[in-house]
């Protein structure tokens, strides 16, 4: 049994959830500026030169539908920032009867054991539409600890990591929900002035770009800090930054103090704060909301040979393009769509949210934030949030009310919720921007 895989930290939406990242490749590991292993996808449809069809986007993340071995569908999230893929739902891999090869440990923060397990199943048949891999190799988890199907709220088996961004390239229309997997030695890029080019720098499966981020408060003439940042499909966050990896990066004044997330060993603390600006070719994003986890609590989940990097970049801030990953070509291109002026907006109302029930339209109340407009109007943990501007929560998705708790600073919200004694209470919730 080996000891080498780590819990990391990334923001999904409102929640911050652990998950796996700093994950090694199961093949050889990749130099810094090649793509690394044999791609692992090929398209179904002889003389086709790409696939095309829907995902889900649910809560800033990106949700494909496949099937194992011939069965499912299973819902995996699409995510650059893991390099080997993961089954979380052990009963999936019961299911299908895979092999078990060899286990590892999960460290928490902190390197200290975990409990959790892990094993190795290689030669599963992963299906798209319109696209295979014949014997894809996946690590299971033993038990569902990340629980993303509640913080989603629709069934979640797994994360897909890097195999299928070295297979193809892939555009993702964000205001279509559309999935494109073109053949890299037939794809030809866009043309036309509004199409950002950046570079890729790839690193134990994992794709890193140079991003030039403005501090708050920064003087007129000093030019942007050009900062090495994992390109992360799989967080729902738009910026994420280590003060500890830099020591030009520093914490804005006006921030806010939270729990960035609940993980195996316990809470993990930091703030969330903005920066002036992010710029990715030529265009500049004003005023990006930015999660800043603390410097004592940042552990180091990276391998001996893999660089440092100052943080990430998530679909908060992909999702306002159209974008284009091409590993083969090492590069990712930008063309923004009519979410390019949407701000970026915090929690407005203090409340953490998780989606139960046999079809996750059950909503407990996991945190309320001290201080919020949830805890000023009498909003306590545990209780069932029953109905929201009077319209059944069984009618709205977990996305549906994430936007609404998002919406609009002042706005007014009549939330009915349940108390584990069965009592129904009413609460006038008024929304507040709180950075």
């Amino acid at each position: 049994m080996r000891a080498c895989f780590w819990f990391g930290w990334r923001r999904l939406g409102g929640l911050l959830l652990a998950l796996l990242v700093g994950l090694p490749s199961l093949g050889p590991a990749s130099a810094q500026v090649a793509v690394g292993p044999a791609p692992t996808f090929a398209l179904t449809h002889r003389g086709r030169h790409q696939t095309r069809f829907a995902y889900l986007a649910q809560r800033n993340l990106v949700i494909v539908a496949a099937r194992l071995n011939g069965q499912g569908p299973y819902n995996f999230l699409l995510d650059t920032g893991v390099g080997t893929s993961l089954i979380t739902d052990p009963q999936v891999a019961s299911q299908l009867h895979l092999s078990r090869g060899e286990e590892y440990r999960m460290m928490g923060v902190g390197g200290t054991d975990s409990g959790l397990r892990a094993y190795e199943a290689t030669n599963v048949r992963v299906t798209l539409p319109g696209a295979e891999a014949a014997g894809m190799s996946w690590l299971v988890l033993s038990s569902d600890v990340l629980d993303l199907s509640g913080y989603v709220g629709m069934p979640i088996h797994g994360i897909m990591g890097s195999a299928l961004f070295r297979s193809f390239v892939v555009i993702i229309h964000s205001d279509q929900h559309q999935l494109i997997l073109a053949d890299p030695a037939r794809y030809k890029a866009p043309k036309g002035r509004r199409w950002a080019s950046l570079p890729l720098v790839f690193d134990h499966d994992k794709a890193y770009l140079s991003v030039g981020v403005q501090q708050l408060n920064a003087a007129p003439d000093v030019p942007p800090l050009a900062l090495r940042l994992l390109l992360d499909t799989g967080a729902g966050h738009a910026l994420s930054l280590e003060t500890s990896a830099d020591q030009r990066l520093r914490l804005p004044e006006l921030r806010l103090r939270t729990d960035l997330g609940r993980g195996l060993t316990g809470l993990i603390s930091g703030s969330l704060g903005r920066v002036a600006a992010v710029q990715l070719g030529r265009y500049n994003l004003p005023q990006v909301l930015t999660s800043f986890p603390d410097s004592s609590q940042v552990h180091n989940r990276l391998s001996g040979t893999e660089r440092a990097r100052h943080g990430s970049l998530g679909y908060e801030v992909l999702k306002r393009f159209t974008t284009v990953i091409d590993y083969p070509h090492s590069r990712l291109l930008l063309r923004p769509t009519t979410a390019l002026s949407e701000p970026f907006e915090h929690d407005m109302c203090g409340l953490d949210l998780l989606a139960t029930g046999p079809n996750y339209r059950q909503y407990q109340v996991l945190r309320v934030v001290p201080g919020s407009p949830a805890a000023t109007g009498g909003v306590a943990e545990g209780e069932e949030l029953v109905s929201i501007n009077f319209i059944p929560t069984s009618f709205l998705s977990m996305t549906d009310l994430n936007h609404m708790l998002h919406s609009q600073n002042g706005r007014v919200l009549y939330l009915v919720l349940r108390r584990a004694d069965g009592e129904l209470h009413p609460v006038s919730v008024k929304l507040k921007r709180q950075i």
